[in-house]
C-alpha cells in the first residue's frame, strides 16, 4: 500500500511543489493539505496519514505543536518536521513532541522522498550530534533547585520528560488540567526556566541519570 501524506505549510507554492515532486512516486499518495495549524488539526484525524511534513513556523502557531497535539491522538502517526539545522529551539521542541525527524527546507526532492519512506518504515532522522547540542545548551542550571520542587511537582516534571500533555497528566493523576497548568507553571518558576521544553530536557537527563550503573 502507498504511504499516505498530509503536508502542512502556509506557502501554497511549497505545497503544491513537494505534492507534485511526491506525486511521481507510485509508494506515496498525498490525501491532504493545510495551510494552518488549526486547518491540519481539524483535517489529519479524518485522513489518517501515514506520514504528516509539517513546516515549524506558521502563522497561527506551529508545526511542533500540531505535532504533539496530532500524536497525542494519533500515537502511530510520523512526523517529519520542516526546519532549519541552526535552529537548535526548533529541533529539540521536534524532539520532545516526538517528530520521527526533521528535514532542511532546502532539501533536495530525492533526499525528502527517502526521508519519508524511512519515517513510514519506522526509522528516525534525527541527528544524535546536533541533538546533543540542543540538550548541552538547555541543561544548565536548574539541578540543585530541584528541591524546592513538591512531590507532586516532582511527579509531573517526569510525566512532562515522558513527552505528555497537560491533559494526559491530569488523566494519569487524576487531577483536572487546570490544576496540572497551575503545577508546571510553578515547577518552571521554581527551576528558572521559561519554556517547558526546558524542563522536559531536564526531566529525560534526571531519568537517564538514574539508570546509569
Amino acid at each position: 500500500m502507498a504511504i499516505r501524506v498530509f503536508l502542512l505549510d502556509d506557502h501554497e507554492v511549497v505545497r503544491k511543489g513537494v505534492a507534485a515532486l511526491l506525486g511521481t512516486n507510485p509508494d506515496i499518495s498525498v490525501v491532504g493539505e493545510a495551510s494552518t495549524a488549526a486547518e491540519a488539526l481539524a483535517k489529519v484525524p479524518l485522513l489518517k496519514p501515514d506520514v504528516a511534513v509539517l513546516d515549524v513556523r506558521l502563522p497561527d502557531g506551529d508545526g511542533v505543536q500540531v505535532c504533539r497535539d496530532l500524536r497525542a491522538d494519533m500515537p502511530d502517526l510520523k512526523c517529519l518536521m520542516l526546519t532549519s539545522y541552526s535552529d537548535d529551539e526548533a529541533l529539540f521542541e521536534s524532539v520532545m513532541a516526538g517528530a520521527a525527524g526533521y528535514v532542511l527546507k532546502e532539501v533536495r526532492g530525492g533526499d525528502l522522498v527517502r526521508a519519508i519512506r524511512t519515517v513510514a518504515q519506522g526509522g528516525s532522522l534525527l541527528d544524535p550530534t546536533a541533538t546533543t547540542q540542543v540538550l548541552t545548551r538547555l541543561r544548565k542550571g536548574p539541578t540543585d533547585k530541584l528541591a524546592e520542587l513538591t512531590e507532586q511537582e516532582r511527579r509531573v516534571l517526569e510525566l512532562i520528560g515522558e513527552g505528555m500533555t497537560n491533559r494526559q497528566i491530569a488523566e494519569r493523576l487524576f487531577l483536572a488540567e487546570k490544576t496540572v497548568k497551575n503545577y508546571v507553571s510553578n515547577l518552571l518558576a521554581k527551576l528558572g526556566m521559561r519554556r517547558r521544553t526546558q524542563a522536559a530536557v531536564l526531566a529525560t537527563e534526571l531519568r537517564q541519570n538514574r539508570r546509569r550503573p
